[in-house]
């Protein structure tokens, strides 16, 4: 009997899988990193071949580190870089243009327009989002007014448009499944949230045609099955949710009032609102945490673009550290009487602040500041960013109230230093998990519920288990004034500040 679960975590800088065992124990990864392209400032794209090529290496990978046969495999779980945008030809698979990746600004201009146009309360109303380059759909705009021919062949059914999930699937199952799920469609400007559909008025207003569109199921549901020559045997793929809402699957963030945060080249905080759609006053997002059964449950979402991306550009920009380990120790280091500030607006500033427009910066340098200041201001960057959203959802969502208990993750939260620090800034208890690859894990139990081998929600809630809290330590006066510090710095980042 098959007894393991493959999670594929398709993320921004590299591809992975993970193979999970009945006891939801990992049993063997692979990785592959692929290349990101910058064809102007502002713009970011992947290699769709490569993607696919990444992921396919990474689960052969895992596989044989675990020395298993796709028979063994009960089921698969996806999870992905969402807003990232693909478009390719039905009938060959063949993408057309590069992916444009949720980074991406380069329709900064065009979002601006739709807002001159008193357009942005009416795709907030309909979707939760924002008029923002982040999100997919003004960049699917974009490959059909840019590419030459996209536009009448898509009218005529013969491109299709999907976010990495769907063009995985379409791939794994060799062209038979032309799906996605609720929160990956949630995030590209054109599936009304309340009536779970995509929506006519929006998908008009960005010209895109509706044939282009695939089918939108349950995050757990029946996406179709791997073709058999690709691993040795068919394998269900019954589990897909982009990846921060695999992330608040896999904290087991299951309860309104819950809350979570990944940190990984983004940060992204979803605090759990039920079946509440949460409008927001603060300039949050209102999104699809999940849907199962049938039943939606909602969030709460702030987004930051930089988070380990700076740290980064630390290693790989400015070459101060070798490794991104290495940042926490550095940053202990710091000169105490040296308060520098990091804004790392280096593709745009994201929530509660929403300015594309706004670039990096950073304030208080001295002659004396060198590389340990500098790798405080990018970890303490993250603490700040993180206050912000946690301070604009305790005024969206009163129920949700002061006593917040944050469970993180991410590659950013081995580090005990940056924990602590974030426990400090936010005057709040920071949990870690024994379990740091949440998003995964989140992806798995998707798929292995479905597929019987793991146990239901209240059975994986328990199973949820702590590696320790971080408690805040910071004077309170402390704190104060280096709120305040980056609160000015922020100010006079912003491009219209």
């Amino acid at each position: 009997m098959a007894k393991y679960v493959l999670a594929i975590d398709q993320g921004t800088t590299s591809s992975r899988a993970i193979l999970f065992d009945d006891k939801m124990k990992i049993v063997a990864t692979g990785q592959k990193e692929f290349t990101q392209i910058f064809p102007k400032s502002g713009w970011v794209e992947h290699d769709p071949e490569e993607i696919w090529e990444s992921v396919v290496w990474s689960v052969k990978e895992a596989m044989r580190k675990a020395d298993i046969a796709a028979a063994e495999i009960a089921a698969i779980g996806i999870t992905n870089q969402r807003e990232t945008v693909v478009v390719w030809e039905r009938d060959s698979g063949k993408p057309i243009h590069n992916a444009i990746v949720w980074q991406d600004r380069r329709t900064a201009s065009y979002c601006e327009k739709l807002k001159g146009q008193g357009l942005e309360k009416t795709f907030t109303r309909k979707t939760g989002l924002l008029l923002d380059p982040y999100f997919s759909g003004t960049k699917l705009s974009w490959m059909l007014a840019n590419v030459k021919g996209t536009r009448s062949r898509a009218a005529k059914g013969a491109l299709c448009f999907g976010t990495i999930d769907t063009f995985l699937i379409w791939r794994l199952t060799g062209g038979r499944s032309f799906v996605t799920d609720a929160t990956n469609a949630s995030r590209t400007l054109m599936f009304n949230i309340a009536t779970q559909e995509w929506d006519d008025e929006l998908i008009e207003i960005l010209r895109v045609p509706r044939e282009m569109l695939p089918e939108v199921k349950d995050c757990s549901a029946d996406f179709g099955v791997t073709e058999k020559a690709l691993f040795g045997a068919e394998i269900p793929i019954l589990g897909v949710a982009g990846d921060q809402q695999a992330a608040t699957i896999g904290q087991a963030c299951f309860e309104p009032g819950m809350m979570k945060s990944t940190y990984g080249t983004g940060c992204f905080a979803l605090l759990n609102t039920g079946k509440d759609m949460a409008r927001s006053r603060n300039r949050l997002l209102t999104t699809i945490a999940y849907r199962l059964d049938g039943e939606v449950t909602y969030a709460l979402e702030g987004s930051i673009f930089v988070a380990g991306a700076a740290v980064q550009w630390l290693r790989d920009g400015l070459k101060v550290i070798g490794k991104a380990s290495e940042t926490g120790d550095l940053a202990a280091r710091a000169d105490p009487t040296q308060e520098v500030y990091l804004v790392p607006a280096f593709t745009g500033l994201g929530a509660p602040h929403w300015d594309p427009d706004a670039r990096g910066a950073i304030y208080g340098m001295t002659r004396n500041t060198g590389p340990a200041e500098f790798a405080r201001a990018a970890l303490e960057a993250v603490c700040y960013q993180t206050r912000d959203l946690l301070e604009a959802m305790r005024k969206d969502w009163k129920s949700e109230g002061e006593g917040t208990v944050l469970r993180v993750d991410g590659g950013m939260v081995a580090s005990d230093w940056t924990m602590q620090r974030l426990a400090d800034i936010l005057d709040a208890p920071v949990d870690r998990p024994q379990i740091l690859e949440t998003t995964a894990l989140g992806a798995a139990w998707l798929a292995a519920c479905r597929a019987g081998l793991w146990p239901d929600r209240k059975g994986f809630s328990k199973q949820w288990a702590l590696d320790r809290q971080f408690k805040p330590e910071m004077d309170e006066k402390v704190r104060r004034q280096k709120i305040k510090g980056w609160s000015q710095a922020v100010k006079r980042t912003l491009s219209q500040g």
